[in-house]
């Protein structure tokens, strides 16, 4: 009588790699390094960090609050009225980023009388309370080409371009807008209305 043999038996085989398994892995290799190639361009261009300091900008922005910044944005288009820049005062590179919201564009004429805000003569009314201290446009000011005339929203809180120090920001000093802040005011960044 012969035995039967009920253990199990394996087999060998061969992988053999093939083109197509070559191809896949090479794909999946390029697949990651475009991830990772795009997400570290996308964080360079639209993803710039910065922190607040100060309470020039509430209620909307407090002190220490993390805002990005999209630098793309004003190579394709310059700044608005309305839109909340960062930007180097003078154009210091070893001075900390300014954040502050545009009041004024090219051309326009900006002054402060009695505690208000004029552009172009006609009053704003954004700002709740006196603007204490005119700065250099208690008199009349026409900004030049690429110049733009910055306040913050809390404007006895700030040093802006009423600032003889800061003046007009020039469009090489801007680095871009901000669009995104995390953790701080229900307001948000919002527009001049």
């Amino acid at each position: 009588m012969k035995k039967r043999d009920y253990g199990l038996t394996f087999s060998r085989r061969e992988k053999k790699i093939t083109n197509q398994m070559i191809t896949d892995i090479l794909s999946w290799i390029f697949v990651v390094f475009l991830a990772v190639f795009l997400a570290y361009v996308l964080a360079r261009t639209l993803g710039t960090r910065i922190e607040m300091a100060g309470t020039s900008m509430e209620p909307g922005l407090h002190n220490r609050q993390v805002v990005y910044v999209n630098r793309v944005i004003y190579s394709l288009i310059p700044p608005r009225t309305g839109d909340v820049i960062v930007f180097t005062p003078n154009g210091n590179a070893n001075q900390l980023y300014s954040v502050k919201r545009v009041v004024g564009v090219p051309g326009d004429t900006v002054q402060i009388r009695n505690g208000k805000l004029y552009i172009n003569g006609d009053i704003v009314d954004n700002y709740r309370d006196n603007i204490a201290d005119a700065g250099i446009v208690e008199e009349r000011l026409v900004l030049g080409e690429d110049e733009f005339f910055v306040m913050g929203d809390n404007p006895n809180s700030s040093e802006d371009s009423r600032s003889a120090n800061i003046g007009p920001v020039k469009r090489t000093e801007v680095l871009g807008k901000a669009w995104l802040h995390m953790a701080g005011g229900d307001e948000g960044i919002g527009k001049v209305e």
